[in-house]
């Protein structure tokens, strides 16, 4: 389920104008990171997460802190592979797999930031 629901998220993203650099970016214990894509100059770090059950609430509520921690962690060790500083923003889309319908995505830029409290 969480594999087609990131298929599902980056052929939104490309349909929404986003180039999709990289898929499951993990480096060492900091991570994984859904989607790594670039709109414009920015790069941008994207947490998908998946449900099948329209009563679940959120699945965006599954981004806690600890998971968002990681997602700093995985980015900050991206940009050490970039070898220099560039726009980031981190997002989260929600995919909802209700049988029998259509895929259906809700989008959350800039989610949260590189620090916790900022904006």
């Amino acid at each position: 389920m969480g594999q087609y629901g990131e298929l599902v998220a980056a052929s939104w993203v490309r349909a929404h104008g986003m180039r999709v650099l990289r898929s499951n970016f993990r480096w060492g214990d900091a991570g994984e990171i859904d989607l790594v894509c670039r709109q414009g100059d920015t790069l941008v770090f994207c947490e998908v997460k998946t449900t099948t059950s329209p009563d679940s609430g959120a699945p965006a509520r599954a981004v806690d802190r600890h998971k968002r921690q990681k997602q700093r962690s995985g980015a900050l060790r991206w940009l050490l592979l970039l070898g220099r500083e560039v726009p980031i923003r981190f997002d989260i889309l929600e995919v909802w797999l209700t049988p029998g319908q259509k895929p259906t995505v809700r989008y959350t830029p800039g989610a949260f930031t590189l620090r916790e409290g900022a904006h």
